[in-house]
Formats: structure tokens, sequence, C-alpha cells
């Protein structure tokens, strides 16, 4: 757990140019009352391919917010 409300997995060490330094998780979902986040390796860049297979979804800089998990099931029915 990340937090309270983060189910994380891996771990990384990050370190900026203001030498402020730190450990987060590689990947990571949580379940938020506007829309369900997963949060992406830091090294995300594009996998605008991949992520155009999932559904109705926004981006953030390195974040997928999921409205509801029905949106993405909508794009791959039984």
């Amino acid at each position: 757990m990340w937090g309270a409300a983060i189910i994380g997995f891996g771990r990384y060490h990050y370190k900026y140019e203001s030498n402020r330094e730190g450990d987060f998780m590689r990947v990571g979902f949580s379940p938020r009352k506007a829309n369900l986040v997963v949060y992406i390796l830091p090294e995300y860049t594009d996998y605008s391919e991949i992520l155009s297979r999932i559904g109705k979804h926004k981006k953030g800089k390195s974040c997928l917010y999921i409205n509801k998990l029905a949106d993405m099931a909508a794009k791959y029915p039984e």
C-alpha cells in the first residue's frame, strides 16, 4: 500500500535536478471517487496504440483515468 488508497507494485528511486529525491511505486491502482486511476511507470512515453484498445479514458503525465470498468468492457464484449 502506498498511503491509504493506492495499491502499488514495484519500487523505483527518483531524483530531480533540484536534488529532491524519494521512492515511489512503478505501477499502481487507486479507486478514487471521480474515477479509477492507474499510475504508470515514470518512463511512460507513448502507449497510444495500446490505449486506443481499452475504451474511454483520459491521460495525465503518468496516470491513466478510467471512469468505470464498463467503459473498458464495452470495447471488448464477451
